[in-house]
């Protein structure tokens, strides 16, 4: 679940070494501003260090502007992911857990958090080369176990990205049906707290 936190929710310094980098990252960045939402379906392929399938898994992906995200993995086993703007809720209907992060706390440490921030501060974190029609994303600080994240377009549409971690894994994940946000598709980005669930909050500075 935290790789998945890390692939399901990337940049360059502030002041880059090279100009190559600084113009990668804004193209990207440029890139990004005409994807004010989006939402698909998505197929996951992980594979160990030895490009063995380990897993597969397929679902619903939505992002939007500003810093909503949602992930729900529909199969094999389902878990949700949403995030709305301000707090982040990951729950595990088998285990009948909900965890509450802030959502600072829990994007800012994933290179995917370049998908929902705008902030300078947050694109400082992180080193961007472009490639083709894809860019390659990698964090300044591998604390979160990503390696490297690579984000590929389509006619500036998000077609796949892939992730891969410190202990050799990398997730693929393959989009489809992409679409803007609809009206309806709103209340995605709005948790509703099941019943009978263990609620464990782990958001800072927020009474409990």
């Amino acid at each position: 679940m935290k790789n998945l936190l890390c692939a399901v929710m990337l940049t360059s310094p502030l002041f880059f070494s090279t100009a190559v980098l600084a113009d990668d990252a804004q193209l990207l960045r440029d890139t990004l501003v005409s994807t004010a939402s989006l939402k698909a379906d998505f197929k996951q392929t992980v594979t160990d260090v030895n490009q063995k399938v380990i897993q597969t898994g397929s679902g619903v992906f939505a992002l939007a502007h500003p810093n909503q995200f949602y992930w729900h993995l529909t199969a094999p086993d389902e878990s949700q992911i949403v995030a709305d703007g301000k707090d982040l809720w990951i729950y595990n209907p088998f285990a009948e857990e909900v965890v509450i992060m802030d959502f600072a706390q829990a994007i800012n440490a994933s290179p995917i958090a370049l998908l929902v921030h705008r902030d300078d501060a947050t694109w400082s974190q992180y080193s961007v080369t472009k490639k083709q029609d894809c860019y390659g994303i990698k964090p300044k600080s591998i604390d979160s176990g990503i390696l490297s994240v690579t984000v590929c377009f389509k006619n500036t549409q998000l077609a796949n990205f892939n992730v891969a971690d410190d202990k050799g894994n990398l997730s693929q994940f393959d989009l489809s049906n992409q679409q803007a946000i609809s009206t309806d598709d709103k209340s995605l980005f709005k948790f509703v707290l099941p019943e009978n669930v263990d609620v464990d909050d782990q958001r800072l500075n927020t009474p409990h």
